[in-house]
């Protein structure tokens, strides 16, 4: 399997290459070093002994920092917000899942944290290092590097720190800041997914840790493949300060973090309630249309969206490493992430495990990894937009570049899937 998962490496690098709108002017230096950086992550968290005890705790700060978050969750909803299957100090018994009052109240205590982190210059300096990292290996703009590094931990609201260069940007930057963020995940959604899957997958904090992490420079290598640098970056090899207007004190920057959780909370679930009822009723009509088909023919073709889209995602899926026999209900979810969005994804992963449909440790983690981004269609109206309100004047750029984007920032989160793969070995301790 692990030797799938290489060729699934190669496979993607170079479907990526195939539809670069210039093979010519490919910088392969930029995807030698991406490659090699993601190499190298894979390697140090599976593999080396120090990379697993680091994981390992990171995954426990995660954990402790999500049950921290479900206190002001309990006192605000009682016992609508208690997890499945615990009980309060007070004997009160859990109702069960409910996403809208256990999972999407972390967003706000995170997104809060997060601000916080902001304001004491801590989260500024570790976006900087590891902007300085990629700008100097891999031989990108000062730009593009500071904001693949923001989107490491947080979502569309990253373009800001580069606010003053986007209006100066080449097209292929553009579309490596679209692409990553597409590809990466902020780290309040880290907190859902992690509510989500963490009864069923115990490690899922730390895996979703290193997917971030590796996805940024998995973008990077995406987007230049398939809109190589043409022009001539402003920034180019420069490692610039990332942007950020600090607020005027602590307790500022605390309530306009949860503020901003708040309008992410209310933008996901008006997405979620959106999308699944225009969803519903287009398997409604394709199944109509599909349903006389299988009875002329004598075949069954299931003609729902998450069935066409398991089968145009079945051999990426093969080719990351999902082992054969789980594959048609994984390539279902992963398909699926691209008009449903990753939190229904999740979702039904975290099903499949309790039902025991998926039949390999090893799919789980692989899946995991695959699922671990922004790319789906909404994302294209959430990142070309909310750039847009920034840079108004590069709106025509940036809204021919969504669809490109989406299909890097695609690839780039099959890429991190296929190189877990290529690591991952039966019994790991990052899975229990």
């Amino acid at each position: 399997m692990r030797l799938t998962s290489l060729f699934g490496i190669l496979f993607l690098t170079g479907f990526a290459w195939l539809l670069s709108s210039n093979r010519k002017t490919v910088n392969w230096r930029v995807v030698y070093w991406g490659l090699g950086l993601q190499l190298i992550f894979a390697l140090f968290v599976f593999i080396i002994p120090a990379g697993t005890k680091f994981f390992i705790f990171i995954n426990k700060i995660v954990i402790s920092v999500l049950d921290s978050a479900s206190a002001g969750s309990y006192f605000v909803f009682g016992r609508l917000a208690l997890p499945q299957g615990t009980v309060s100090a007070s004997g009160e018994t859990s109702l069960g899942y409910i996403l809208a009052f256990q999972a999407f109240p972390t967003i706000i205590f995170f997104a809060a944290l997060v601000a916080i982190l902001y304001h004491l210059g801590i989260m500024n300096r570790i976006i900087q290092w590891f902007a300085y990292v990629f700008t100097k290996l891999m031989g990108i703009s000062g730009a593009e590097s500071c904001s693949a590094a923001s989107n490491i931990f947080v979502g569309v609201e990253s373009a800001l720190v580069v606010k003053p260069y986007l209006n100066k940007m080449t097209r292929s930057e553009l579309n490596t800041i679209l692409t990553c963020g597409m590809a990466t995940i902020a780290s309040s959604m880290l907190a859902v997914y992690t509510f989500i899957l963490k009864g069923e997958f115990p490690m899922i904090a730390g895996h979703l840790v290193s997917a971030s992490i590796m996805n940024a420079p998995a973008a990077i290598v995406m987007s230049k493949l398939l809109l190589p640098e043409d022009g001539s970056p402003v920034t180019l090899g420069k490692n610039i300060r990332p942007h950020y207007d600090k607020d005027p004190n602590l307790f500022a920057s605390i309530i306009n973090g949860a503020n901003s959780g708040v309008k992410l909370v209310v933008g996901i679930v008006s997405l979620l309630i959106a999308f699944l009822g225009l969803v519903e009723l287009l398997n409604v009509i394709v199944g109509t249309v599909g349903s006389p088909v299988n009875n002329l023919f004598g075949i069954h073709i299931d003609w729902s969206l998450k069935g066409l889209l398991g089968y145009l995602f079945y051999p990426f899926t093969f080719v990351i490493g999902i082992p054969v026999q789980d594959i048609p209900s994984i390539s279902q979810i992963i398909g699926q992430r691209l008009i449903l969005t990753e939190v229904t994804s999740f979702q039904d992963l975290s099903l499949l495990i309790q039902s025991g449909t998926v039949h390999s440790p090893r799919s789980i983690v692989i899946t995991t990894y695959a699922l671990t981004g922004f790319a789906h269609v909404a994302s294209i109206a959430i990142f070309v937009g909310g750039t847009s309100a920034l840079v108004p004047e590069r709106i025509r750029d940036l809204s021919s570049l969504g669809f490109k984007a989406l299909l890097g920032a695609t690839l780039a989160n099959l890429l991190t899937a296929s190189m877990a793969g290529l690591f991952y070995a039966n019994g790991s301790i990052l899975l229990q």
